[in-house]
């Protein structure tokens, strides 16, 4: 597609007055109207002829066709030809998933080779779903400046936007070489754990609780139990799709980040062959898998929170708490990803806690709601600021009321930053296996 400029049109209308004016002065001059239209039309021919040719151009577009949630990836766009402008302008329609409103423009450069023009685009998916590219649009100024030359490309790409696994490739590696000694094999470990593994010679270091005072009057020396932390414990990865997880928090949707945790959980759940399984709900329960214990079936957990859906209806937690419960025959630990706004409306999910509590350990992972703690620490300036002060302050308090409600029933919460919920839920579950508490 080939159509006039801005500049062209400009020209084009000061004939307009410029024949007016002439024809004021020396009537007889009219003819230059007629004659300027005449050159400006011939350089739009000249401008449209020379420089490179938008049916000559050919697109390379790469991208991955799998991406996580919430990572960044590249999508690069290479435009070759026979003669490439030194830079073009593109417009690129894509899904919203991965910029709001569906539409990115930007520029091209050519390449030192003056070969092609080319140009890399970091993307996010902000949603997990398939997300379409659909197509590219680049322009360019022919050497006058009159014309602009258009190419659309049709790319029609999908990219499948699964859950991240980043979280567990990086964290997990890292935990796992600060907590070396958690690893497949059964070591002794002094003063953790509750299973007794032997008796050992004390040593400075060592729990001073852990001393078995009659063996050591025995033997006419100082030993201590060794234990060693439980294996095969039944863990439960609840997550909540409901309304409140499907806000966004730094760009991304809570059940995501939540989904992204579970999975870094579940990897080192694994690794310490215990029992993992995930189960969601929001309206309703919506699946529980069963419990694996090896490494090799991590891909089938992480089928499992492809699935989870975002839902915009309001979490029941007495029907999927009462669900969970029914179907767990054993003591077990559930972590459960949840939000909550106000003491009001997480009554019953208090409740259904308190019922569950009685025969199972119960962990509540919630992201710290940091928008709301600046509105309360921002000095006001304004009679509206006091009140969103306020409001702000009114909604911590309620927040902190659940937290201690659900503490004192025997639950434990842990409210962390939403960049950081993987590693503190881990090692809320690492504190939790040394404790020996499941």
């Amino acid at each position: 597609m080939i159509y006039p400029t801005r500049r062209a049109i400009y020209l084009l209308l000061l004939g307009a007055p410029m024949a007016l004016a002439l024809g004021l002065v020396q009537p007889e001059l009219w003819l230059v109207a007629p004659g300027w239209i005449g050159a400006i039309v011939a350089c739009l021919i000249l401008d449209t002829i020379a420089g490179a040719n938008p049916r000559h151009l050919a697109l390379d577009a790469r991208f991955p066709h799998q991406v996580g949630v919430g990572d960044p990836f590249d999508l690069a766009l290479a435009a070759r030809g026979p003669a490439v402008p030194p830079r073009a302008e593109l417009a690129l329609a894509l899904d919203e998933r991965f910029v709001e409103g569906g539409r990115l423009a930007g520029d091209m450069r050519r390449t030192v080779a003056g070969e092609e023009l080319t140009r890399t685009i970091s993307l996010i998916a902000s949603r997990r779903g398939q997300a379409q590219i659909e197509a590219l649009w680049i322009r360019w100024a022919g050497p006058l400046g009159l014309v602009w030359k258009q190419r659309r490309f049709a790319i029609d790409g999908a990219i499948s936007v699964v859950p991240s696994l980043r979280a567990v490739t990086e964290e997990g590696s890292r935990l796992f070489q600060r907590n070396s000694w958690f690893g497949l094999r059964q070591q002794r470990l002094r003063g953790e754990g509750t299973e007794f593994e032997a008796l050992a010679e004390y040593q400075p270091g060592m729990d001073r609780r852990a001393i078995d005072w009659n063996a050591s009057a025995r033997h006419v020396k100082l030993l201590a139990k060794e234990y060693r932390v439980e294996r095969d414990n039944r863990v439960v990865l609840a997550i909540d799709s409901g309304r409140t997880m499907a806000e966004p928090v730094g760009g991304m949707p809570r059940v995501d980040r939540a989904v992204s945790a579970a999975l870094l959980l579940a990897y080192v759940g694994l690794k310490l062959n215990d029992r993992i399984s995930f189960f969601s709900f929001a309206a309703k329960p919506q699946t529980l898998t069963p419990a694996y214990m090896h490494t090799q079936d991590f891909p089938a957990l992480q089928r499992a929170a492809s699935v989870i859906d975002y839902a915009h209806v309001e979490s029941n937690f007495t029907l999927a708490l009462t669900t969970l419960g029914a179907q767990l025959n054993r003591r077990s630990l559930i972590i459960l990803f949840t939000e909550f706004t106000d003491a009001t409306s997480a009554d019953l999910m208090i409740r259904a806690a308190g019922r569950l509590v009685k025969k199972h350990r119960l962990l509540f992972v919630v992201i710290k709601d940091e928008e709301v703690e600046s509105e309360e620490r921002r000095r006001p300036e304004s009679a509206a600021d006091v009140t969103r002060s306020n409001v702000a302050a009114a909604m911590l308090r309620d927040r902190q009321l659940v937290i201690a409600r659900l503490q004192r029933l025997g639950a434990e919460v842990v409210e962390v930053p939403a960049d950081a919920m993987g590693a503190s839920a881990v090692e809320a579950y690492l504190g939790i296996k040394r404790a020996g508490t499941l």
